[in-house]
């Protein structure tokens, strides 16, 4: 059976694409950096949607893999597409920049960082004591001008404790770290690193012992007064997964879709049979830290584009990670040398209580009318060396998609001399500095409302009070006024004037009021980047500046930091495509790009795993419906629900009144 042209990669496929490139290379040992699924012609796709949903036939776009791979031991770094469907590498190039990481290879780096004889007698001036060692952690180089155009690697270095291996290291950092370039498996230097106030460094003599600061249970005294609490589904679930990955659930129906850099991705989103959205994905999120200080100053993290992911997608546990019914999704990507490999269990999905979804009682009557917010949530988790990110699309009954991300983990740390305190990071334990860093992700929306073929445009409404006149005499009146966006570019929210956004198709008036169907971006203001405009972060992180871009749809734009950011210094994502094309973008296929985020000053109390912080993107309906869409949604009842009164005054096992 032909797979859809939106269904990802095959195992067969992946190893088709790999031996069709292999056969260009004879006696070349090749390190694969992903091979995935290249996104099908858009024109050709949305004509094959739209006659897929009328159920008829449409020719399917060719499948074709996208696959960036290095000539292994070399800096050639090629980017290939192969069409599967015509069995041949349809073009090749060398890209002159830096791939992703592997873990293959940091697997490497970390090992011969630690047979390195000058890392050996940094070491060896530590007299570690008999119960611990010292581990590496490889991390992305980075970029600042200087020295950085060689592929490398920046490894810090901690001390744990001998036969543990979940004891915490981040509460142990030392002083210094290697630079290490993978290519050539060399050592390129040892870094003494400074630990107070300023710029200094020095020579770091016997290891002062740190006492451990663990979060694993077995080292916490955990409560004893928490009851269970079961989620119970004795119907099932209410929603549907096909063998090719189409959910439908409460009038959605949707494709789902995993990559090794995005994770989840959700394509053709329908509600009700009309198509809201052709595509949704995080696009980037970049964690650039405020440590002026040498080596710190070139610490910033690009999750997706220099990692990847889905390559760091949890295998997520059942009455762990999610609650209740659980439906698992496994991911496919492959190793570097292009073999396919499982994430097993790399999405959840389930469904969930959140709350009244509405209400009202009639004060005459006194009856009350309510039901339940019955959400469906898909879910992923990045582990991303010290961080995890808990990734969730969810829908809900009233037409409304939301983006949410939760951060925890633990702080990635440095050492600190006793009784030092600085103002761009908090001491969050004994020698141990926190450094003050921003979270901003960048949500990718390639919106559809109500057509494929409507031009879409982004429409910025604020308020404004009316003037006191004849019409206002009594000063109580303001005004909506909405703006449609012509060009390309960055804008932002701007709370004084109640600035909010809106994706609009001009050509979808609504039944009753006539105004134009939408959906709303609702979102926190993201204090936006806070390196200065010159550094080589602001230069890199082209799309944080700004909390929304819009763009004209193009071909191969998914990624609004640039395709290749390991090392980037800048010029190849969302600004740089706006300064060349200078677009405009109403009544167009548009896609727009959502910025937010976290800027975290590290608290004590986040340490020595921090409890989740929340942020999230709505998308909600503005005349799209003509009614809320939710009131066709069962009354919540307690022959429905089966709750459970417990009195007050009874013990911890006191119920009535089933």
């Amino acid at each position: 059976m032909a797979q859809h042209p939106f269904a990802d990669l095959t195992a067969a496929e992946i190893i088709e694409a790999r031996d069709l490139i292999q056969a260009q290379h004879p006696r070349t040992i090749l390190s694969f950096k992903a091979i995935t699924l290249d996104e099908p012609d858009k024109k050709l796709m949305k004509q094959f949607l739209e006659a897929e949903h009328a159920g008829q036939k449409a020719p399917a776009p060719d499948r074709i893999a996208y696959c960036p791979y290095y000539l292994r031991g070399t800096t050639t770094f090629f980017a290939a597409h192969v069409n599967l469907t015509t069995k041949k590498v349809e073009r090749s190039s060398n890209t002159g920049v830096h791939g992703n990481a592997d873990f293959g290879e940091v697997l490497e780096v970390e090992k011969a960082v630690m047979e390195a004889p000058e890392v050996k007698a940094e070491i060896a001036k530590l007299n570690l004591p008999s119960h611990l060692e010292v581990i590496p952690e490889p991390w992305i180089f980075g970029s600042d001008g200087v020295n950085d155009l060689n592929r490398q690697y920046q490894v810090y270095m901690f001390v744990r404790e001998k036969g543990k291996l979940d004891s915490n290291h981040y509460a142990r950092p030392l002083p210094f770290s290697a630079v290490f370039n993978p290519t050539e498996m060399k050592l390129v230097s040892v870094e003494h690193m400074p630990t107070g106030a300023d710029h200094t460094t020095k020579e770091h003599g016997a290891y002062k012992e740190i006492p451990p600061n663990d979060y694993t249970p077995e080292s916490v005294q955990l409560r004893t007064d928490l009851k269970r609490l079961n989620v119970v589904q004795p119907d099932g679930p209410s929603y549907t997964i096909s063998s090719d990955r189409v959910l439908r659930w409460q009038k959605w129906e949707l494709r789902l879709g995993f990559t090794y850099r995005e994770a989840l991705v959700l394509r053709d989103v329908r509600y009700d049979g009309k198509p809201l959205f052709y595509r949704v994905s995080l696009s980037e999120m970049t964690v650039p830290y405020g440590d002026p200080r040498s080596p710190y100053h070139r610490k910033m993290a690009f999750d997706l584009g220099d990692v990847g992911a889905g390559m760091v997608a949890n295998d997520l546990k059942l009455g762990c990670d999610c609650l209740g019914v659980i439906t698992y999704l496994d991911g496919l990507v492959c190793d570097r040398d292009g073999t396919p490999v499982v994430k097993e269990n790399a999405v959840c999905i389930h469904e969930q209580d959140n709350g009244i979804g509405w209400k009202h009682t009639n004060y005459r009557t006194e009856n009350a009318f309510v039901v339940r917010n019955r959400e469906l949530v898909l879910q992923s988790i990045l582990t991303v060396s010290n961080y995890e990110y808990i990734l969730m699309f969810i829908l809900n009954q009233a037409g409304e998609l939301e983006y949410q991300v939760r951060a925890t983990g633990i702080l990635s740390t440095s050492a600190v001399d006793e009784g030092v305190n600085v103002d761009f990071g908090t001491v969050v334990h004994p020698g141990v500095l926190a450094a003050h860093h921003q979270h901003i992700l960048s949500l990718r929306i390639d919106p559809a409302l109500g057509s494929y073929e409507d031009g879409q445009s982004l429409i910025a409404q604020e308020s404004y009070a009316m003037p006191i006149d004849e019409y206002n005499p009594h000063g109580t009146g303001y005004r909506a006024v909405r703006n449609t966006i012509t060009k390309e570019g960055g804008y932002d929210l701007d709370s004084a004037k109640g600035r909010t956004y809106m994706i609009q198709n001009g050509h979808m008036p609504n039944a009753v009021n006539g105004l134009p169907a939408s959906y709303k971006v609702v979102f926190p203001p993201m204090q936006p980047l806070l390196a200065h405009s010159s550094s080589f972060n602001a230069k890199r992180a082209e799309f944080a500046d700004h909390h929304i871009y819009v763009t004209k749809y193009r071909p191969d734009e998914l990624f609004s930091g640039g395709k290749y950011t390991n090392q980037s210094r800048g010029g190849a994502g969302i600004k740089s495509w706006i300064a060349t094309n200078n677009a405009d973008v109403e009544d167009e296929d548009i896609v727009v790009w959502v910025q937010f985020g976290l800027n975290h000053i590290p608290r004590i109390e986040d340490f020595p795993v921090m409890p989740v912080e929340i942020v999230s993107v709505h998308l909600k309906p503005v005349n799209f419906f003509t009614r809320n869409p939710a009131l066709d949604v069962p009354q919540s009842t307690q022959a429905h629900n089966r709750s459970i009164e417990h009195k007050v005054g009874t013990d911890t096992n006191g119920i009535s009144k089933l």
